[in-house]
């Protein structure tokens, strides 16, 4: 077995803990009462372990919980609740990143306090285990704990989680000298510990016992098979700092310094993740140098494998602030900004082959993506989606961070922009929605920001659409009211009569037929003003919709008869014979029955120019309604045999007479 492969082989054993392991198993079972009514909690067990990072507190619970987890038939949950670089995560987050896991849908925009409630849902009746990383605090935990005292939460954190009741922290320090010397052997072999026991000892003391101290301490034996135990002890003892400070200082250090570049530049990756394609963009060099890079790093235990992460590879947290340093000390302002800048472009570009890999053969975005670099194309929609699937969490990152920086808002637009394409082409709009409202919540910041009235106002649309169709409409109707006054600051006269027959769409679906009328009549003024006869049928439509439902027959026939005529100017035959029809439906509620069924003829003859047998089969229903009220039912029946006829074996004529109502 070479060195790299020990060290990958040390890096996914566990040492020691057995007392720990010992302490958490026997706190499950502990008759846990709640602080203020002395009985049982109605919630789930917390187990708590903290640690300083580095002490290999995850490491710990991620055992603890591989032993558990076949008592907890209802799944293993995880979710981290800070940044690499130690940044608290947003409680609301969180819980998104639950619900994904856990398959249920959530409203696009809904609030921390709607998400964390289905949270808590979901976990109701589920015996499951749920593993919190890196809490900051217990505000963080509190609102994701189930109220289900037959789910289990581990979780990790630096201290006591004040705030939570009878919880019982399990503190890691550093590992008994035997598991220390354990975990040093499974990188160097047993060779090198046997030689010089007493060497081994000392280092195993030099790095304070901590696995991340003695990890980074193994990986540089493992690269160096003629170094001693003794050389390492003594080069470490030369250092300042905390082990895991000193371990790092001296393996950094003896990277070439192109390796160490790359290294520093890891801290840059959004949530720490780089697979072969981000460090090469990062560092400037050829894919397959970047994946071999990083492979070398794993061996050091600089960076992990992620597993099931398609060739995805993570800077423990505990090394990102160490990184940090390193790169303001040794790289300047622009190389950074730059490095960067090549990262959102990569991503950019990968974006766009992902969605263009889903266009037909042909089309302009497939013959553009047959002119990318092998390295950047997709086989197939297959790979691609898989692609975008396993790199979701890392590319809605990477977007916040860009809009953060606040130094790439070209990029950053560039970059969200394509997200959305990608997202909806791979998983559809529906399914995406709620990271598309992040996305446009994002364009929202960049727009104010810069005073980008055009994209604020496009934002605000976007934004308000997804109110609309989750039921928020009182917040959409401010939305759309902030995109019309960002609209006319910007002379964009789409985004003003989109927002204003928004608005009006708005009020008709709270059944507020006076607004929505007014709201439909200023959106009609101005595309009257700017000759845009399409939208000005459109809205003769919807003006005669609100019309009718409102009760004012003689109006509604009015703007069902112009959305008529303007359909004919446009040549647009199903559009004339849908109005055609909505205007025989205002004549027959108005009491005008013998003009409704001639109106309705029209509209059959219509529609079947227009070879639109659905419409056809619905009219032809309808008219037999109308004769069965005018006293003639031999007609009716012929009118409903030839919808029947019409239908074939498709919808029935419920469906049909049920969609005709709608329509």
């Amino acid at each position: 077995m070479t060195d790299q492969a020990v060290a990958a082989v040390g890096a996914l054993q566990f040492f020691g803990r057995q007392r720990e392991l010992k302490a958490l198993r026997a706190d499950i079972e502990r008759t846990g009462l709640d602080t203020l009514t002395g009985r049982k909690a109605p919630r789930a067990r917390v187990l708590l372990v903290a640690g300083k990072p580095g002490s290999g507190r995850t490491a710990l619970a991620e055992e603890l919980v591989a032993s558990l987890a076949d008592r907890y038939p209802g799944g293993v949950f995880r979710v981290r609740l800070s940044e690499p670089g130690g940044e608290p995560v947003p409680t609301a987050r969180a819980a998104q990143e639950l619900l994904a896991a856990l398959g249920v849908a959530e409203p696009p925009g809904a609030a921390e306090e709607e998400l964390t409630g289905l949270v808590r849902e979901a976990f109701a009746d589920r015996r499951a285990l749920l593993l919190l990383d890196d809490a900051v605090d217990a505000e963080q935990v509190e609102p994701l704990l189930p109220d289900n005292p037959d789910a289990l939460v581990v979780g990790v954190a630096r201290g006591p989680l004040t705030g939570i009741p009878d919880v019982r922290p399990c503190t890691v320090g550093g590992l008994d000298p035997k598991s220390a010397i354990e975990l040093l052997t499974s990188f160097t072999g047993s060779v090198r510990v046997t030689v010089d026991p007493q060497a081994a000892e000392s280092l195993a003391e030099e790095c304070g016992g901590l696995p991340g101290a003695l990890v980074l301490a193994g990986g540089w034996l493992a690269a160096r098979p003629k170094a001693s135990v003794a050389d390492l002890t003594k080069r470490l003892r030369g250092l300042t700092g905390d082990p895991v400070t000193r371990a790092f200082g001296l393996v950094h250090s003896s990277l070439p310094q192109p390796a160490a570049r790359i290294l520093r530049h890891l801290c840059l990756a959004p949530l720490g993740r780089a697979d072969a394609h981000t460090a090469s963009a990062l560092a400037g060099c050829s894919v397959s140098a970047a994946a071999t890079t990083l492979a070398d790093f794993a061996a050091l235990g600089l960076v992990r494998e992620v597993p099931g992460g398609d060739g995805q590879y993570e800077v423990p947290g505990h090394l990102v602030p160490l990184l940090k340093a390193e790169l303001e000390e040794h790289d300047r302002a622009p190389e950074v900004q730059l490095a960067r800048a090549r990262m959102l472009e990569r991503t950019v570009r990968l974006l766009q082959s992902s969605r263009a890999v889903t266009e037909p053969e042909g089309s302009p975005a497939r013959r553009k993506l047959a002119g990318l670099p092998r390295a950047l194309r997709f086989p197939n929609t297959a790979s691609a989606a898989a692609w975008l699937d396993s790199r979701r969490p890392m590319l809605l990152a990477a977007a916040r961070l860009a809009v953060a920086d606040g130094e790439l808002d070209t990029l950053a637009r560039r970059l969200i922009a394509a997200m959305v394409r990608a997202l909806a082409a791979h998983r559809g709009a529906e399914t995406a929605a709620p990271d598309l409202y992040g996305l446009h919540r994002l364009v929202l910041d960049v727009a104010e920001r810069r005073g980008l009235h055009r994209e604020r106002a496009a934002a605000l649309l976007n934004l308000a659409d997804l109110d609309a169709r989750t039921g928020r409409p009182q917040d959409a109707l401010l939305r759309y009211r902030s995109a019309l006054d960002a609209g006319r600051a910007a002379n964009d006269p789409y985004a003003t009569g989109r927002a204003m027959e928004s608005v009006g769409g708005t009020y008709q679906e709270l059944g507020d037929w006076q607004r929505a009328g007014d709201w439909y009549g200023r959106a009609l003024a101005q595309r009257l003003a700017r000759d845009e006869r399409a939208d000005q049928a459109r809205l003769y439509g919807r003006l005669g919709a609100v019309h009718t439902y409102a009760g004012r027959y003689g109006e509604a026939l009015r703007n069902w008869r112009a959305a008529a005529a303007g359909y004919r100017r446009l040549a647009d035959l199903p559009g004339y014979a849908r109005a055609l029809s909505e205007a025989a439906r205002v004549q027959e509620y108005a009491g005008r029955p013998e003009e409704a069924f001639r109106t309705c003829e029209e509209a059959i003859e219509w529609a079947r120019r227009a070879g639109d047998v659905r419409l056809q089969a619905a009219l032809q229903l309808r008219l037999a309604d109308t004769l069965d009220r005018l006293g003639d039912p031999a007609a009716a029946r012929l009118h409903r045999s030839a919808a029947e006829r019409l239908l074939g074996t498709g919808s029935s004529a419920y469906e049909i007479r049920s969609a005709s109502a709608e329509d």
